[in-house]
């Protein structure tokens, strides 16, 4: 069976499994004390989903099964309110996802979106309505934004966009402004709409106007973005990831090492209910583990704990390079101030004395865990795409492959190289450069799992590191990748080009360390390039 046989099957196979998961949820909220069995069958199911979900790109849905999951197995004391938000939210991706299905003309099962109020909850996130008279540029539009993961209906009628608009709402839609209605005629619609749906479409204008009177009547309707055409679909879809993918922002992770355990669970209910996801040990020689593998944004240490204190344990993990700027709280019953202080100084960055009120906990960590991320960012970041920079790839990967092999997995690792970059430089310069970097960027982030990595390694060259990933289920999904990236369609000043890259493959356990793994990768993508570019060569 190849991939999109399995794509077909987990879809049709969709409308079944929300049935299951509904029935098992039914089954535990309505026991009385949270059966263990009516428990264990949900997780069982949302963790099924989930895995499948997350393998085939379907994140949000993956995501949302992953989040109620978790929220079983970590919390010994279920929380019925953010358990009930949790599940809905689950429901509501599957539902989209089978709308998806309908439109593509696959027989699902139907959701009929009756109000507004959830709309925000209710809208897809890869369905685009776009309305424009002009077949030529609708049908160019659809195929193009087909390549990022996006899903485009058209409509040449504005009544027949109104009653698309009854069925479902989509993630955005892109309006021309002239129709045979009337040379405003678009603004007009989309005014009338927002008043309808209470200001919550997001809305993308496209017109060969470039006046500032067209520009301000698209503001005051709630444009997001004005395009004058051609439209460069680089730009479009940086434009709309900004607006739709980063609406859902990665939940902070807080790791709690307390030899109490009541004391970490009764903490950890409580960055559960502010959203925090907080990982429990009781051990402080599992500390360095649980850090490699959760990955936190912050580290809650317990002062006193037996064999090993946290001023100790502080101690050695600022010694360690990948955690010397990861903020650490210390939570004790001691209030000797200069002790406090002591502490603070051997790696701590706060002290928090217990019992601590919920709100505090939940403010002091919550502070520290933003500026943290933020600091990140900048060190581990490349500034114009937003992937990890060089250095924190090659960290990355070295994590992984220990992780694979700790799982007994297999990895991949692709090198991508766009083909004759300085070409585009030099014809159409460095910002056209720039939007085409950024246009792979886009198709890697829509396109790829969230558990793949990312990362741009220098000027046009990009790693992807796909864990617990075959050498033949890699080669196909950046094969796939390659032929959509060849088929986009740049705009430069009114001209059009193509690009394409090419890539190196190779994989764990066949290389067995980070630097055999990246030489035999760049190899791979020698051989490509020498036999021609625009293809994907494995390492022998």
């Amino acid at each position: 069976m190849n991939d999109q046989e399995i794509q077909d099957t987990f879809l049709k196979q969709l409308p079944e499994d929300r049935r299951e998961i509904e029935i098992a949820w039914n089954d535990l909220r309505t026991s009385k004390d949270w059966n263990e069995n009516d428990r264990d069958g949900l997780i069982r199911s949302t963790h099924r989903l989930a895995g499948a979900a997350l393998t085939l790109g379907y994140s949000r849905m993956g995501n949302a099964a992953r989040r109620v999951e978790n929220h079983l197995k970590q919390t010994e004391c279920l929380d019925r309110s953010a358990l009930e938000k949790l599940a809905a939210a689950l429901f509501v991706e599957i539902s989209a996802r089978v709308l998806d299905e309908v439109i593509e003309g696959q027989q699902h099962a139907t959701q009929s979106i009756k109000n507004v109020p959830s709309l925000q909850e209710t809208r897809s996130t890869s369905l685009i309505y776009l309305a424009d008279d002009d077949p030529v540029l609708t049908d160019t539009l659809a195929s193009q934004a087909r390549h990022f993961g996006y899903l485009i209906q058209t409509f040449t009628r504005l009544e027949d966009l109104r009653a698309a608009l009854q069925r479902e709402i989509p993630a955005a839609i892109l309006m021309d402004i002239m129709f045979p209605e009337g040379e405003l005629a678009g603004i007009e619609t989309v005014r009338s709409l927002q008043m309808e749906y209470n200001d919550q479409l997001p809305v993308f204008y496209l017109s060969i106007r470039e006046d500032v009177s067209a520009r301000l009547h698209a503001i005051r309707t709630g444009g997001k973005n004005y395009f004058v055409k051609p439209v460069d679909i680089g730009e479009l879809v940086d434009a709309l990831d900004k607006v739709i993918v980063a609406e859902e922002p990665e939940q902070y992770r807080v790791l709690i090492v307390d030899d109490s355990e009541v004391q970490a669970k009764v903490n950890a209910m409580h960055l559960a209910k502010a959203g925090v996801n907080a990982h429990i040990i009781t051990n402080p020689f599992d500390a360095l583990h649980a850090l490699e593998e959760f990955i936190p944004d912050l580290l809650l240490l317990d002062l006193y704990m037996p064999e090993c204190t946290g001023l100790e344990l502080a101690q050695v993990i600022r010694q360690m390079k990948a955690f010397t700027s990861l903020p650490i709280v210390y939570l004790s019953a001691e209030t000797d101030r200069e002790k406090q202080l002591a502490a603070v100084g051997f790696g701590g960055d706060d002290f928090l004395t217990k019992p601590i009120k919920p709100d505090h906990l939940i403010s002091a960590v919550t502070s520290r865990m933003v500026r943290y991320r933020q600091l990140r960012a900048l060190m581990l970041r490349d500034s114009l795409t937003g992937l990890y920079n060089h250095t924190s790839i090659r960290e990355r990967l070295g994590q992984e492959i220990a992780r694979s092999a700790r799982n007994d997995q297999p990895l991949a690792m692709a090198m991508i190289d766009i083909d004759n970059f300085k070409r585009v430089n030099d014809t159409y310069g460095h910002a056209t450069g720039d939007r085409v970097l950024k246009a792979l960027t886009h198709m890697f982030t829509r396109r790829l799992r969230q558990s793949d990595i990312i990362g741009r390694y220098g000027g046009e060259e990009f790693v992807v590191i796909l864990p617990n990933t075959s050498e033949k289920t890699a080669f196909h999904v950046i094969d796939d990748l390659r032929e959509a990236f060849s088929q986009v369609r740049h705009i430069s000043e009114g001209q059009e080009f193509s690009i394409t890259f090419s890539c190196g493959l190779a994989t764990f356990p066949k290389q067995q360390t980070p630097a055999s793994l990246s030489e035999a990768a760049d190899r791979a993508l020698y051989t490509a390039k020498g036999q021609g570019r625009n293809q994907v060569a494995v390492s022998k």
